[in-house]
C-alpha cells in the first residue's frame, strides 16, 4: 500500500504532525517499503525457515493476562489456526518472517510482532502471532470489544486506527488501557494492517524499552512495515478481515 494511503488510513497522522507533510519522511518511508518490497518477492521467500511453534507464557485467571515469565508446558502451534502446512500457509509465515528479521535488523526495538486476523480452533475472532522476536508473548489477542479495554492489539485489530504510545506510564497513568506482556517496556506502536479494500486483517506491535523511542527514523520504519504488509497480497489473501 502506498505510504500516503496508509498514513491516511492508519490513525496516527494528526499525532505526528510535523512529519505528515515531510518529504524526507515520506522518502525515509518508501525506501524501507522499497526493500521489504525486494524481500517478499517469492523467489528471495523460498529460503526462509519458518516456525510452527513457539513457546508462549501462562495466562493468569480467566486468560486476561500473561503471567511474565512462566512459560506454559505446552508451545503453541500454528498448524491449526493456519488450516495446516500448505503452500499458502508457508508462504504467509515465510514473509511474516522476513519482514520480522529485516525490521530487527534496522530497528532497536527490544520486541516486534506481526498478528493477522482468523479465527481460532473455537470459532472465535483473534488476532495471531505469526512471526516475532524479543521475550515470549501471549499467541492469540481475542477480537472483543471487552478485551480491547486493557489491550491495544485488539483494540487497534477492531477500530482499524492505529496507537503509538511515546511514554506507557504516562498513558496509564491518564487511565489508557494496557495489556503487560513485559513490565520493562516504556514506548509501544501497535499499527493496523489494511487489505485492498480498507479492512484490517491484522496489526504489528513494536515495544520498546525506552521513552520517545518511536520518532525519526524508528517511526518511519515501523510506519513502512505497516504500509507494506498492508500491500502484501499473501498477508491480506489468506487473513479474515475484521468485520
Amino acid at each position: 500500500m502506498q505510504f500516503e494511503t496508509y498514513w491516511d488510513r492508519c490513525g496516527v497522522a494528526a499525532q505526528f504532525e510535523a512529519v505528515s507533510g515531510s518529504p524526507a519522511f515520506a522518502a525515509q518511508v518508501r525506501q524501507h517499503q522499497a526493500a521489504l518490497a525486494a524481500l517478499t518477492q517469492a523467489q528471495a521467500l523460498a529460503g526462509v525457515p519458518v516456525k510452527w511453534q513457539f513457546q508462549v507464557p501462562e495466562l493468569g485467571e480467566g486468560g486476561a493476562c500473561s503471567l511474565f515469565g512462566q512459560l506454559a508446558a505446552e508451545p503453541y502451534d500454528l498448524t491449526r489456526i493456519l488450516g495446516g502446512v500448505t503452500a499458502q500457509t508457508q508462504a504467509l509465515l515465510a514473509t511474516a518472517t522476513a519482514v520480522t528479521a529485516y525490521y530487527q535488523q534496522h530497528s532497536r526495538s527490544h520486541w516486534f510482532g506481526i498478528y493477522q486476523a482468523r479465527p481460532n480452533t473455537a470459532g472465535e475472532p483473534v488476532l495471531v502471532k505469526l512471526a516475532y522476536f524479543g521475550a515470549e508473548s501471549r499467541a492469540e489477542f481475542p477480537l472483543t470489544e471487552a478485551f480491547a479495554q486493557g489491550s491495544n492489539n485488539s483494540a487497534v485489530g477492531l477500530s482499524g486506527r492505529g496507537r503509538i504510545i511515546n511514554d506507557v506510564a504516562a498513558y496509564v497513568a491518564e487511565g489508557g488501557g494496557y495489556y503487560t506482556c513485559d513490565p520493562k517496556v516504556k514506548a509501544e506502536a501497535c499499527l493496523p494492517l489494511f487489505n485492498a479494500a480498507g479492512q484490517v486483517i491484522g496489526i504489528l506491535d513494536s515495544e520498546a524499552f525506552d521513552t520517545g523511542f518511536f520518532q525519526g527514523d524508528e517511526l518511519a520504519l515501523v510506519v513502512a512495515v505497516a504500509a507494506q504488509l498492508s500491500g502484501d497480497s499473501v498477508v491480506a489473501e489468506s487473513a479474515v478481515p475484521v468485520a
